[in-house]
């Protein structure tokens, strides 16, 4: 998350270009929306299960990080991606994941109608949104945005295998009952790259077509290259600002 708003800072102060980052997680970490209700999570839960938690900059509800690939796109507001507002660009980011989904081998749908109202359900992958993604009814991608001083952030997860119900392990409920309920509901609303394709691929096999889709959909070419050391001092200065601080994480 750190390193997310270090590369858009950068990006801004034209260091580096628009930038498509693909990443995954270590240990696996619960990560809520930027206005979500930190007692939607389950502390104790959440550290015997060994794994961590974090706030998004970006909205939504929690998203369980393992088992997944995560994206993240940084660029001017004025980036022709990212152009009239926040829905037309969700809808082309979508359609660029779309052709890199292809060439994987699934046929993936773009879900258009208006998003769910707001309701208790903690969980992202229990309803798509707008120009979120979907497969067979199911959704496949979740995504999620921030504007900041000109410049825009926009990341999401695309869940490759695993029990996508695993994530309640990490929310609160009332009682046994209502998480085993809940569990069986992600998966009646969510599914994963393995149970769409029959069988699982690689991370980076799966980069690699995500990335092909970009390129091919918005007939561009990216420039590999590892984060700057720059990007990476400024990584360290904002977790140290921020995502080290409960007074962050615990802020709702």
């Amino acid at each position: 998350m750190a390193l997310d708003e270090a590369i858009l800072e950068a990006v801004l102060k034209l260091r580096v270009p628009p930038t498509l980052r693909f990443y995954a997680w270590n240990p696996p970490c619960l990560s809520l929306g930027y206005a979500q209700a930190v007692k939607d999570a389950d502390r104790a839960a959440i550290e015997r299960e060994g794994w961590e938690l974090v706030r998004r900059p970006t909205g939504g509800k929690a998203i369980l990080h393992t088992d997944e690939i995560t994206y993240s796109i940084s660029a001017p507001a004025d980036h022709p991606l990212f152009a009239n507002g926040v829905l037309p660009s969700y809808e082309r980011i979508s359609m660029a994941l779309m052709a890199g989904l292809e060439e994987m081998g699934i046929e993936p749908e773009l879900h258009t109608a208006d998003p769910p109202a707001p309701g208790s359900n903690p969980v992202c992958f229990q309803n798509p949104g707008a120009f979120e993604i979907t497969v067979e009814g199911k959704k496949l991608v979740g995504s999620a945005q921030l504007r900041r001083a000109g410049g825009v952030l926009q990341h999401g997860s695309l869940p490759l295998r695993g029990e996508l119900g695993r994530i309640c392990l990490a929310l609160r409920y009332a009682n046994e009952h209502d998480r085993a309920r809940a569990m069986g509901e992600v998966g009646l609303h969510a599914i994963t790259v393995e149970r769409v394709l029959g069988e699982s691929l690689p991370w980076e096999e799966t980069a690699r077509h995500l990335t092909a889709g970009f390129e091919n959909n918005l007939q561009i070419r990216f420039s590999r290259q590892e984060p700057t050391q720059p990007e990476i001092r400024r990584s360290h200065e904002i977790l140290q600002e921020r995502y080290s601080h409960a007074d962050w994480t615990q802020r709702i």
